[in-house]
């Protein structure tokens, strides 16, 4: 290999992209904050440096155009997002939005034109931090925005409507973001693993081909408070106890089904005293897995479970399904067409399962979607310990690159 000039272009520009921060001293870039605006002036400057023709809709995407070398093709899009968790790392989502600003780049150098269009889409809410949903912006592009949205409110009490406005944006515009399928080949989304299969493989870079499916539930579990000292362990109607062994049934359906991953991520006992039986437990549960079959028949045996301990244990048991978000497969073709670019490179070409949900779930209902996983040292994510290194994203610029000259001239159409 030679000296990594597209690796080195594309971490300078993400080290430079991370100053935009809602935080001092850390990572913070939530959707229609003062970070967001700075971080799409300063990526629309790179963009129109590079050549490409910039604009952003009425939800604050940001989309950056390379012209076809012939009139009339229809367009490739590669895109991720560029807002984050709270006290972020760097390369969540702005890796695959800037990595393809820098192959785009190197295509102008050279004043190397596609057979199509190909337009670098940066989206703006993908973490679902400000706001009590995510996808927006994808899920408008593939036309399926719910306006009930826009009066969902943040933490201060803000609307999406008054964000949006007070952002520069139009939210009677929205419906014009939706984006026709017969003008699009594709959509092609480069992003950090977020876990750590590549890192124990050594391998700079993988090929998704599903993105798993989730379900999230909220549980509460009802027993009766009471004295610690004084009611007896066998007259107990403790929610935490039996919280406990809900958590644990939940641990042991999902590791002993294959590709089912579960997790309880918080928790809350009342009253919590440390003198007091708890009477009342609530918890999480994120579920996922490729299928959505086999995510569904592992909710019914937890369920099931959870309702054996509340009749054993004396509590009651109430569960609501609160997010579900299916399963999606990404396309064989661009599965195929990003798995040959990635061994014309010299690389080989692992395939991968995405448990992390990304903007490609959304545009796959629109046009065929294709992605590709680049090493994040341990596998770290939403954390400022995520790392990637100079090697590796010279690796996925040129990989994308060889993808972008490599893609078959059957699938161009001329309308």
């Amino acid at each position: 290999m030679g000296e990594p000039v597209l690796g080195r272009r594309l971490m300078a520009l993400l080290d430079l992209f991370a100053r935009h921060s809602d935080d001092a001293g850390k990572l913070t870039r939530l959707y229609l904050s003062p970070a967001h605006k700075s971080a799409i002036a300063e990526l629309s400057g790179w963009m129109r440096a590079a050549g490409l023709a910039v604009a952003v809709d009425a939800l604050g995407t940001l989309t950056g155009r390379y012209e076809s070398a012939q009139p009339g093709a229809p367009t490739l899009l590669i895109g991720s997002h560029i807002d984050t968790v709270r006290d972020a790392g760097r390369y969540d989502g702005a890796l695959g939005v800037l990595a393809g600003l820098v192959a785009v780049e190197e295509l102008a150098s050279r004043s190397e034109r596609m057979p199509f269009a190909i337009e670098i889409v940066a989206f703006g809410d993908e973490e679902g931090v400000r706001f009590p949903t995510t996808l927006l912006s994808s899920r408008a592009l593939a036309g399926r925005f719910d306006s009930a949205c826009l009066d969902m409110r943040d933490a201060q009490g803000i609307t999406l409507r008054q964000a949006l406005v007070d952002f520069g944006c139009d939210p009677e515009q929205i419906g014009a973001i939706a984006r026709r399928s017969d003008h699009l080949l594709g959509y092609v989304e480069v992003h950090i693993e977020q876990g750590p299969t590549l890192a124990e493989a050594r391998k700079p870079v993988g090929v998704v081909t599903a993105i798993a499916g989730a379900k999230r539930l909220s549980v509460d579990v009802i027993g009766k408070a009471g004295h610690a000292g004084t009611v007896p362990m066998r007259l107990r109607r403790d929610a935490l106890a039996a919280a406990s062994e809900m958590i644990l049934a939940i641990e042991r359906i999902a590791r002993a089904a294959a590709n089912i991953v579960a997790t309880v991520g918080n928790a809350a006992i009342s009253p919590g005293a440390p003198n007091v039986i708890p009477g009342k437990v609530s918890f999480s549960v994120d579920l996922r897995a490729p299928n959505d079959a086999d995510r569904d028949a592992a909710l019914s045996g937890i369920s099931q479970a959870m309702e054996e301990i509340a009749r054993k244990r004396g509590v009651r048991l109430e569960s609501q399904i609160v997010h579900e978000t299916p399963a999606v497969a990404c396309s064989p073709s661009m599965t195929e067409c990003l798995t040959q670019a990635i061994r014309r490179q010299g690389f080989p070409a692992p395939m991968m399962v995405s448990g992390a949900g990304h903007d490609a779930s959304a545009v796959a209902s629109l046009c065929p979607v294709g992605m590709m996983f680049v090493r994040c040292a341990g596998g770290i994510s939403h954390s400022p310990e995520e790392s990637v290194t100079t090697e590796d994203a010279d690796v996925c610029v040129r990989v994308l690159l060889d993808f972008l000259r490599g893609f078959p001239e059957s699938k161009i159409r001329v309308r």
